[in-house]
């Protein structure tokens, strides 16, 4: 499956924020954008997270940017919340 990411890094921890409107996952990092440290730590961070194995996770687009496009082959996800009507 596929998963659209919003990354924020330099956090003070890596943290799940939640769902956005456009189902993309928010998610806070506490490593800096600099030479894939994020992008790494991101990996690591979401495969605990969804238990997962870290090489079940690639990304697939975004190397350089916070929104990334994650193909993830199996684990749990977080729950998306009910849209009311």
């Amino acid at each position: 499956m596929k998963l659209k990411i919003r990354v924020i890094p330099n956090a003070s921890r890596n943290q799940i924020v939640g769902w956005l409107d456009d189902e993309t996952l928010k998610v806070k990092i506490a490593a800096p954008p600099e030479k894939g440290k994020a992008n790494r730590e991101l990996i690591t961070f979401l495969a605990t997270e969804f238990k997962t194995l870290k090489t079940h996770i690639s990304l697939v687009s975004g190397f350089k940017d916070r929104r990334k496009l994650l193909e993830i082959k199996d684990g749990i996800l977080p729950p998306k919340p009910l849209k009311l009507f």
